[in-house]
Formats: C-alpha cells, structure tokens, sequence
C-alpha cells in the first residue's frame, strides 16, 4: 500500500510575536539568515539577450532585507499574485517565505531584472531535492522554476514567455548536469500555462499536490539543442480547464 502522501510544508515560525516594526523587523528577519550551499551561482550568471532588453537573475540579499523584502511584499499582495502564491498579508509572511528559500539548500530567491529595472520574481531550485520530488519520476538535475510578475503592466504583452525562455536558456547554459527545466503551475492558472507552452515547454501530467493541483510543464535540453524530438507536441494541453473543482 503506497504511503500517504506527505503534509504540505510550512515555513518555520521566525519571532515569538506577531507584528515587526519595518527597518529593525526587517533585518531580524532575513539580516541573521544562513545560506544553505546551492548548486546554481546564480549571481555569477551572465545577463540574457532578448528583445526587450538584457535580462538577469539578481539572488535576493539579507544584508538588504528591507530593501527586498519591502518590493516582494507588494508584489506578494497584488490579488493576481495572491491568489495564486497565497502570501498576501504583512511583510513576515514574505520574510518567512523567501527565509525558507535559503535554509531549504536547494532554492535560490532572485528577482528579475529586465534593462535596469527590477520587475519579476523567481526561485530557481532543484526539483529532485525538493518536495516535489515524491510526486513525479525525478531526474538527477532537474532544475525547477517559480516565477511572478510584479508590476501589472508587464503582464499581457508576452514578456512571461519570453522572459521564461530566457531563464530556461540560462538554467541549460550554466548547469550542464541539468536536462530539463520543470514548472508545476497551479492547473486554473491558465495564462501562466500558457506562457510555459510558449516558451518551449510541454505539459506532461497533471499532479496532485498538497496544495493545488498542479500542470506539470517541462522543457528538455534536447530540442533546445536541436537533439532528437526537437518539435513540441502538438496540440492544446489538458489541463487548464477552469471548470475544474
């Protein structure tokens, strides 16, 4: 008999009180955060070309926490965002979301910076360490995306799917051991699939986790590369069908 599936996580508790004063809160909450050794050097990544201008991944700074925190916090409470990453609330929520990021070991917090400007978020973590894991058959590398878009005019006009294949190009251009990228966006999220599909990724099932039921997109080193398979599959996929309970 298959063992139950795991309880969803939940970030640590990381004050004993419920409120923190913005500036000193700040630092006591990610100023005193360790660092887990990841495999991504993230920081050391060259900037992407794409024609909206150069893209690259800016890893989230303790030593900046109210400086970043302060940004994500808001994006975390746009609605589109919320109901989606479930973070809306005050600024702790954020902290302890991005604070389990780096003690995780796996993930690694970034924003996105297009031409100068800071306008998306994502965590670029290893899908085969992470929970995610025990809900698909896991290769060795696979290297998985989150991502948001934090300003509401940069949504619509095509920059997820491009900005997606681009970080894709870099997980493939930086991390030989990695053959695929994966993203498991929540299956009602039917504009954040689609983007996944533009940018060279397929749907390959549907997943039931904890918290969501999840597409499971992945895009594979070898069509990128011109290997075997290079086409897509055809066709829409399955699972963005709203009338979903």
């Amino acid at each position: 008999m298959p063992p139950d599936p795991p309880p969803p996580t939940r970030p640590p508790e990381l004050l004993p009180d419920d409120t923190i004063d913005f500036g000193v809160g700040l630092a006591r909450l990610l100023g005193g955060t360790a660092r887990s050794p990841v495999p991504y050097d993230v920081a050391a990544w060259p900037p992407a070309g794409t024609p909206a201008g150069p893209f690259r991944l800016e890893p989230v700074d303790p030593a900046e926490a109210e400086r970043d925190l302060t940004l994500l916090h808001r994006w975390m409470n746009d609605p589109s965002v919320a109901a989606f990453w479930k973070l809306a609330g005050p600024v702790e929520v954020t902290a302890r979301h991005v604070r389990a990021q780096f003690e995780a070991g796996h993930s690694v917090p970034c924003f996105g910076v297009l031409d100068g400007v800071r306008m998306s978020y994502w965590e670029i973590y290893r899908a085969d360490r992470d929970p995610l894991a025990r809900y698909y058959r896991a290769h060795p590398y696979d290297t998985g995306v989150h991502l948001l878009l934090g300003g509401g005019g940069d949504r619509g006009r095509g920059l997820g799917t491009l900005l997606i294949r681009a970080v894709g190009d870099l997980v493939f251009d930086n991390c030989a051991p990695c053959g695929r990228v994966l993203a498991e966006p929540d299956v009602h999220n039917v504009p954040s699939v689609a983007a996944f599909l533009h940018a060279g990724f397929h749907f390959q099932e549907e997943l039931a986790l904890p918290d969501k039921r999840a597409a499971l997109m992945v895009r594979d080193r070898a069509p990128r590369d011109g290997g075997p398979g290079s086409a897509p599959p055809p066709g829409p996929p399955g699972p963005p069908r709203p009338d979903l309970p």
